[in-house]
């Protein structure tokens, strides 16, 4: 069997009843795992077994907080839904699983998001989230063809491209070209691995690494790159074909003499990699940015007037434009939306969670960067940054201001806390502006005002909104239907 007929063979779904206790009893898979991305998924889950078992005609009322065992066994044994249609509140539930599956990146997870993706398609055929879920599953498998494609279905169902999909399509493409230039110049470079086509590229890799054990170059060169001539010419999933011609090139770095050939190679490999992460940008040194840390945003900030406005509908109705554009600085959020006469045209700082990829194109003086791990908040950075937008960045000293600078553990702070408290700890932390407004700050009274790509994503119950909103209010030296005052 081929690796494209491999690929091909995997399970798939369409009917829902059967995608969704496919669900049930994955969760019964993952639940006590210490894997941090299982354990969202475990949650995500275990949302959507209650959704399930809320919509489901001839389930039993769901069961109390802390039932999750019985809500696994009452879907495992056939609570049954419509067939016909996947209703809103399911949808999304099972977008959610699909999605931290997805992050998961495991081979039962990623089966899983495939059975989903099936299933919400069969049901939803014009799904825009569908359609961006088939398309980075199918990328995650390496199926770059396919995944280019589902990207392009789902730009032709929408109207906005709020996740840069087409800078992705374009930087798979020309990654693509990029991998072909790549191997082609392999080929010239090792005339000799020729000798070595048409045999399975895994019994000729094994050789090409024998040989290097024994310190002959020599002969291992030219069998390790035929064997990834062989693994292209298969069309092998892109993280096999990738993982091996780092491997190829850590080895070529230190035998090869001919350091002008070496050279070449790697900028072409450098640059696929790239294009792959993140699309092709004028300047991936993310232009003239200045890092800045949490003494020099103090003094960015010091003794001026702050205004911290709302992604609210209560904003969006406002006509505060004007006064919202008076204050010094400008801080806004996320998925952020414009309308200069309900809420001012002008942005001095952007305060975004990593994972969101809204308005990172917007023209801003400063952008703060939040994100509670590490590793994720750089990848997100290097993937998400575009030249020229922002002329300072925060720095990881400003990556997760409630966590790293207010020292609030989980003990204290249980819930993992929202942009907006973020941003309002560390300007209260610091204490250096004379004026701290809150606009329309409701938290979510009033619905959401948002980017229009944005307005479907979920309130998350992650946050402790409540708790937010007492820590404000407990510091508010004035409040108005509008306006929270801190100083």
């Amino acid at each position: 069997m081929t690796t494209v007929q491999k690929r091909r063979a995997r399970a798939r779904g369409g009917e829902l009843d059967d995608c969704l206790r496919a669900c049930a009893v994955h969760s019964g898979k993952v639940v006590g795992s210490i894997d941090r991305r299982r354990v969202e998924l475990a949650e995500s889950l275990r949302k959507l077994l209650v959704v399930w078992g809320t919509t489901a005609t001839t389930a039993p009322a769901p069961a109390p907080a802390g039932g999750a065992t019985a809500l696994l066994k009452r879907a495992v044994k056939g609570a049954t839904t419509p067939s016909n249609s996947i209703p809103g509140d399911l949808l999304d539930a099972l977008l959610a699983v699909a999605n931290k599956a997805l992050e998961c990146g495991y081979d039962d997870e990623l089966n899983l998001a495939l059975v989903i993706s099936d299933t919400v398609l069969a049901q939803r055929r014009n799904s825009r989230a569908g359609w961006r879920l088939r398309a980075r599953l199918l990328e995650a498998l390496g199926e770059e063809t396919e995944a280019v494609e589902a990207y392009e279905k789902y730009l032709s169902l929408t109207d906005e491209d709020g996740f840069g999909v087409r800078a992705k399509i374009a930087g798979l493409r020309r990654a693509g070209e990029q991998e072909r230039e790549l191997l082609a110049l392999l080929k010239r470079q090792n005339p000799r691995a020729a000798e070595f086509a048409g045999r399975a590229a895994t019994d000729v890799w094994a050789e090409g690494l024998a040989s290097h054990a024994v310190g002959d170059w020599t002969e291992a060169e030219p069998r390790l790159v035929a064997a990834l001539l062989a693994l292209a010419a298969e069309e092998a999933p892109v993280a096999d074909r990738q993982e091996l011609l780092s491997q190829y090139l850590d080895l070529r770095t230190t035998e090869s003499t001919d350091l002008a050939s070496l050279t070449e190679a790697l900028a072409l490999y450098a640059e696929q990699r790239r294009n792959r992460m993140r699309g092709p940008v004028a300047d991936p040194t993310i232009g003239e940015v200045h890092w800045i840390s949490l003494g020099e945003f103090r003094n960015q900030i010091a003794g001026k007037s702050i205004c911290l406005v709302a992604n609210s509908g209560r904003v969006g109705a406002s006509s505060l434009g004007a006064e919202i554009d008076a204050y010094d600085l400008v801080v806004r959020f996320n998925s952020y939306r414009i309308d200069p006469r309900h809420t001012g045209s002008r942005t001095d700082i952007h305060a975004t969670i990593h994972k969101h990829g809204f308005n990172w194109d917007q023209q801003v003086t400063t952008r703060l960067v939040f994100g509670g791990i590490s590793g994720d908040w750089k990848y997100s950075l290097r993937n998400r940054l575009v030249p020229g937008a922002q002329t300072f960045l925060g720095d990881e000293s400003l990556r997760w201001p409630v966590r790293n600078i207010g020292r609030l553990g989980t003990d204290v702070w249980s819930g993992i806390p929202t942009t907006g408290f973020n941003m309002l700890y560390l300007l209260d932390f610091l204490d250096v502006s004379p004026t701290l407004d809150l606009i329309g700050f409701d938290f979510y009274e009033s619905g959401a005002y948002r980017v229009q790509e944005a307005m479907k994503l979920a309130i998350t119950s992650v946050h402790e909104y409540t708790s937010e909103k007492a820590w404000v209010m407990q510091r508010a030296q004035s409040v108005t239907d509008m306006r929270i005052s801190l100083r």
